[in-house]
């Protein structure tokens, strides 16, 4: 398992996607897979680093355990910003035009759209989301 602990910061996200990337490229996984992951990575690294620590700084937490026998990927982001369950929102009426859709939550929905598994839970303060995906 691959540990990266960064600065919650969005100038920091082409960093994680790079070591995420090499990790993903060991383990054999496809270039689709690869992308799938890398924009649900995006997708919440940027909320935590908008959103987790409102106007102070803070860390985030990154594990990455691949499974090549299996083709499988668990990432999970461990913070200890304010607490929010990403998984709580309802997911948007992707039926309803862009106008008469309220904002937010496309985001996370994609996310639990393109991973195979999604799950959070606060623990001793701290987020942790993981997401898994099989390439196989």
């Amino acid at each position: 398992m691959k540990e990266i602990v960064l600065d919650a910061k969005v100038e920091n996200l082409p960093q994680l996607l790079s070591i995420i990337d090499e990790e993903l490229e060991k383990a054999e996984c496809s270039m689709k897979g690869q992308m799938q992951i890398d924009v649900a990575v995006e997708e919440i690294f940027v909320n935590v680093a908008s959103y987790a620590y409102e106007d102070k700084s803070g860390s985030c937490t990154i594990e990455v355990d691949t499974d090549p026998a299996n083709s499988y990927v668990t990432i999970t982001f461990i913070d200890e910003g304010i607490p929010y369950n990403p998984l709580a929102k309802e997911d948007p009426d992707v039926t309803l035009s862009a106008e008469e859709r309220e904002i937010g939550g496309l985001g996370i929905f994609i996310v639990k759209k393109s991973m195979d598994k999604t799950s959070y839970e606060r623990k001793d303060g701290k987020n942790i989301f993981s997401m898994g995906y099989s390439w196989a």
